[in-house]
């Protein structure tokens, strides 16, 4: 959600002076320096918005029998919402601000501090939508019949369906408090010691450095095998060290799952995953069961990198090796053409939101020091605007990064130009659709015009990427079921009872031509995903939607107006009826099925194209 850098009130004098103008956020939208005034009296104002909500409601009951008086309350909490949140304007410049200079201390206790003061808001507001909650089954029909309450229909649904596992408004408290206890500190200490380790590993030139267990990771996938092997060899060092760390985490952030899921009444262990995103459990079945019926595609692909590469199989942590070079540069103006051309030949709406993004200083696009690694796009409240961040170096990868971000970007415009504050958002189920939509729209334009010596290195980075959030993310989430399962019949699980489900659920989705006995025994350690419990599938399907609707539109440029809608809906409904709306449905196998035919479609023709070089 937010961000900040180490500029103050020097940056808006020196901004005018850089010549890299314009290629910093732009942040005056929001505050004209670190220490503007108007910082304080944000605060002083969401609290004053917060409590006069607050104190108008928590003491009255009448809107929980009244449709008209729930109207009112909802308008009232729908203004506070879209205006002043729980932390303003405040808390979001200094998130901003500390994702552009981490290293700056004053910078993160500003925040903290905002922090602090926010989640004492949160906690005093809770009890609206807990109450609303409670509201009984009979009266709650009279409410979604209103006709004043039409455009909040959806976001009384949402709430009633939740009512059936919402506890007392004093449990709901012991439970927010305890997860910081009996969850969050074991995840946190894990995840601690592993920042901590580093080790001395092989780098370019014969040399030998110190380096993180991040960059450890990324050596792990060097295209020299001395250099991978080495950097493979001191992560799966660190990760043996934290096993039995990792173990005794692990175990305690499961049983921490179950109690809550025991307290609250759900069935499966997913079950809550799938209320928090909106989203049926019978799509999530038919994603899973689609997905796993043709792992045929990721062992095929393995089975192609491991010949291209000209080994008989891939060591586990060879999965990511890149296959050959892609030489092409794409200075920032570059790859903004690029990402340009491709927004106006899709849609006009599409264009401008972009153009707008880069005229109006929403993108932060080159590395330095203390700012935050990776790339990503970020909103909070609907009055604020859209940033997006890039550590941009001229690659292929920081092209498609841009393509990527913006069509997140892209979303929030669409949803803040076509829906109330309280739609303002996407469902995680679907989160990834507009990103990996404009992603492959710029990748097509790529491959376009280049020859078959480029094309082959592209599409296997492409397989490979589409591999990892499709096949890899579902076969995690097989893991996730089973480890779940598997605990609640035994209470206990030692590391290598994990790390024997975990090679056989990779082994799943990569076939026989990645070896899985060794190096990955220890690989859950790392993978942070299975301690948020089962958001995995949301890269997956995200992914195969976006491709359905590329392949409609490549079928019919007009069906782009249709993606704009859907792409307009936010949270006004669940994915299932907003597909249901475009005449598609998305619990059954097929839909799922049509998406992963472009990656065997893709995969076909990569195999061909080898063997037109002479590569197998």
């Amino acid at each position: 959600m937010r961000k900040r850098d180490e500029y103050g009130v020097e940056m808006t004098k020196k901004r005018a002076e850089n010549k890299n103008s314009g290629l910093v956020w732009n942040l005056t939208p929001l505050f004209r320096s670190d220490d503007d005034p108007g910082i304080e009296e944000n605060l002083k104002q969401v609290e004053k918005k917060s409590y006069a909500f607050i104190n108008t409601w928590k003491d009255r009951s009448d809107y929980l029998h009244e449709p008209a008086v729930m109207q009112e309350a909802l308008e009232a909490y729908e203004h506070w919402k879209k205006s002043w949140g729980a932390d303003g304007d405040a808390g979001y410049y200094y998130w901003l601000r500390t994702q552009q200079d981490m290293n700056d201390a004053e910078l993160r206790a500003r925040f903290n501090r905002i922090e602090e003061f926010s989640r004492k808001i949160e906690n005093d507001i809770q009890f609206f939508h807990l109450r609303i909650a409670k509201i009984p089954k009979a009266r709650q029909k009279r409410f979604l019949a209103y006709e004043g309450l039409r455009k909040y229909r959806h976001f009384l649904s949402r709430i009633f369906a939740e009512a059936a596992y919402l506890l007392s408004e004093p449990e709901e408290k012991i439970l927010n408090l305890k997860s910081s206890t009996s969850y969050a500190q074991w995840t946190r200490m894990t995840a601690g010691f592993l920042a901590k380790e580093e080790r001395t590993v092989l780098l370019e030139k014969n040399r030998k450095g110190l380096r993180t267990l991040s960059e450890i990771a990324t050596l792990s996938s060097h295209k020299n095998k001395n250099i991978r092997d080495v950097a493979a060899a001191a992560f799966d060092s660190i990760m043996e060290q934290h096993a039995d760390v990792a173990e005794a985490e692990i175990n305690a952030v499961l049983a921490h799952k179950k109690v809550d899921d025991d307290l609250r009444g759900f069935g499966r262990p997913d079950h809550a995953r799938h209320l928090s995103d909106d989203i049926e459990t019978e799509v999530v079945d038919a994603l899973l069961s689609t997905v796993s019926s043709r792992f045929d595609i990721s062992a095929r692909f393995y089975r192609l990198k491991a010949r291209l590469l000209k080994v008989r199989k891939l060591a586990y942590h060879e999965r990511n090796v890149e296959y050959g070079d892609i030489d092409v540069k794409y200075p920032y103006r570059k790859a903004l053409a690029l990402t340009g051309k491709v927004m106006t030949d899709l849609d006009k709406d599409f264009s401008s939101i972009f153009q707008g993004f880069i005229s109006r200083g929403q993108i932060d696009v080159s590395p330095r020091k203390g700012k935050s690694g990776g790339a990503f796009c970020v909103h909070h409240l609907a009055s604020q605007p859209t940033y997006i961040l890039l550590n941009h170096t001229d690659t292929l990868r920081d092209v498609l990064t841009i393509a990527h971000e913006v069509g997140h970007g892209i979303n929030n415009e669409l949803v803040r130009s076509r829906q109330p504050a309280l739609y303002f958002g996407t469902p995680t189920s679907t989160a990834e659709v507009a990103s990996t939509f404009m992603e492959d729209f710029v990748l097509q334009e790529i491959l376009a015009h280049s020859d078959d010596r480029v094309r082959l290195p592209i599409m296997m980075m492409k397989l490979n990427d589409d591999i990892s959030t499709i096949f890899r993310q579902v076969a995690c989430y097989r893991f996730e079921q089973e480890l779940h399962q598997v605990f609640r019949q035994k209470g206990y699980l030692s590391k290598d009872e994990i790390g024997s489900l975990f090679q056989r659920h990779m082994a799943a989705y990569m076939g026989n031509a990645v070896e899985q006995s060794k190096g990955s025994r220890f690989w859950w350690v790392y993978w942070s995903h299975i301690r948020y419990f089962f958001y995995v599938y949301s890269y997956a399907s995200g992914l195969l939607i976006s491709k359905s609707l590329q392949r409609s539109v490549k079928k019919d440029p007009a069906f782009t107006g249709r993606v704009k809608g859907f792409l307009s809906a936010g949270l006004s409904d669940s994915p299932q009826a907003i597909f249901e709306k475009l005449g598609i449905n998305i619990a059954d196998s097929t839909f799922w099925g049509g998406g992963l035919d472009e990656v065997e479609a893709l995969l076909d023709e990569t195999t061909a194209l080898a063997k037109k070089l002479g590569k197998l």
